[in-house]
């Protein structure tokens, strides 16, 4: 059963959904991958919203372009959190999208990270997830830590490389 629903307007879409995909998978959890349209098959995105729950679905990330309405929509059907990515677009850049998804009306909330955020947005849904979940908090404590050291190593190789106390 999916933890979580990973929905998005257009195949072209895939390529920044795909980043939520991949931290969710190294971190366990099950997820569902869709493409819906909420303005081309109404009945198909309102049955899919209506049941996420009912299938076991915690939370759901909708990334969306232009008019992004499908992260709005999804929370105003969706009990529970919805992630909005917004999609970079060639018209504006992708802040139609932004703008878009963020502006949700009082009592529709919609948590929306950056343009093109597949990967926060996995995380955010592995966070919210790890309010009830031990092991997964020790999981997301411990990708800190690696992401911590990561830069620790970046930050030795610069020393080595003369350029840390440089001056003419």
């Amino acid at each position: 059963m999916a933890t979580v629903g990973i929905v998005m307007g257009s195949d072209s879409d895939m390529p920044v959904m795909s980043k939520a995909c991949e931290i969710l998978e190294q971190f366990g959890i099950d997820f569902d991958v869709r493409i819906i349209s909420a303005h081309r098959e109404p009945d198909v995105f309102f049955e899919y919203a209506k049941s996420a729950k009912e299938k076991g679905m915690k939370v759901i990330i909708a990334g969306a372009g232009m008019a992004a309405h499908l992260p709005g929509m999804c929370a105003a059907i969706f009990p529970l959190p919805v992630i909005g990515i917004p999609m970079h677009t060639t018209s504006l850049g992708g802040r139609d999208s932004l703008y878009s998804i963020v502006q949700m009306p009082s009592g529709i909330p919609v948590a929306t990270v950056a343009i093109n955020g597949g990967t926060n947005a996995g995380l955010l849904a592995v966070k919210m997830l790890a309010i009830s979940d031990a092991s997964l908090l020790e999981k997301l404590e411990k990708y800190s830590l690696d992401l911590k050291e990561a830069v620790e190593k970046k930050d030795a190789k610069l020393s080595e490389t003369g350029y840390r106390n440089y001056s003419k």
